[in-house]
């Protein structure tokens, strides 16, 4: 039975900004691990890694997202090991964030002047330290910019974990706009609230690329 629209029902939509948040920040802290590990990988001298670091980017840039989902939600079920929805997006969207990053961060490191890691390797620096302390640093300076941007991208992702059931932004919007038959009014305060969420680190995003192009031509 449809009934009206209530406060109630935009503070149902609000309260659920919070699952957003808490799954954005899982994947983002999960892929930001996944992903150092996969751009060491990419940028090794071990030909073993660097194949298998490809092919997991590859994989996971080259396949829906929502596929992704749909693979860890129901085939872990089919084999047996039922999870929540939350675990579920949470894996299939660190995956996710991992090769995105893990390519973001190999381009940085990459980008870094040859140089600087053939005075290192003259000081007889180990691998570790010439990565932790020459290579490492100029990288992330130079990849802050373009991950900003990748966690907006991330934050309106997990709108797709609405599929498999987990009551994140989307989901919430979809339950009140059931019930109430106002999908203008529902998705409209849900796209809102994702503007609100995802806008100002957009502008942030765009600053620091232009902080870092003028830093450039100086």
């Amino acid at each position: 039975m449809i009934r009206e629209f209530s406060s109630a029902d935009v503070l149902f939509i609000v309260m659920a900004v919070r699952w957003t948040l808490i799954l954005s920040a899982i994947a983002f802290a999960g892929g930001a691990i996944g992903g150092l590990i996969i751009a060491l990988a990419r940028t090794s001298g071990n030909v073993w890694l660097r194949g298998f670091s490809a092919g997991f980017i590859r994989l996971f840039q080259g396949t829906p997202l929502l596929m992704q989902l749909f693979l860890v939600y129901f085939g872990l079920a089919v084999m047996g090991f039922p999870i929540n929805p939350l675990i579920a997006a949470a894996i299939a969207l660190t995956l996710h964030a991992s090769a995105y990053l893990g390519e973001i961060w190999r381009g940085s490191i990459d980008a870094v002047p040859s140089g600087q890691s053939e005075a290192s390797f003259a000081l007889s620096l180990s691998y570790f330290n010439r990565m932790r302390y020459v290579v490492l640093p100029q990288a992330m300076r130079l990849s802050v910019a373009p991950t900003v941007g990748f966690l907006v991208q991330l934050i309106k992702g997990t709108s797709l974990a609405s599929i498999i059931g987990f009551a994140e932004l989307t989901r919430a919007g979809q339950i009140v706009n059931n019930a109430t038959f106002q999908p203008f009014l529902v998705f409209g305060i849900v796209a809102a609230l994702y503007f609100i969420l995802c806008w100002p680190l957009s502008v942030l995003s765009r600053r620091l690329e232009a902080r870092m192009r003028l830093a450039i031509t100086r």
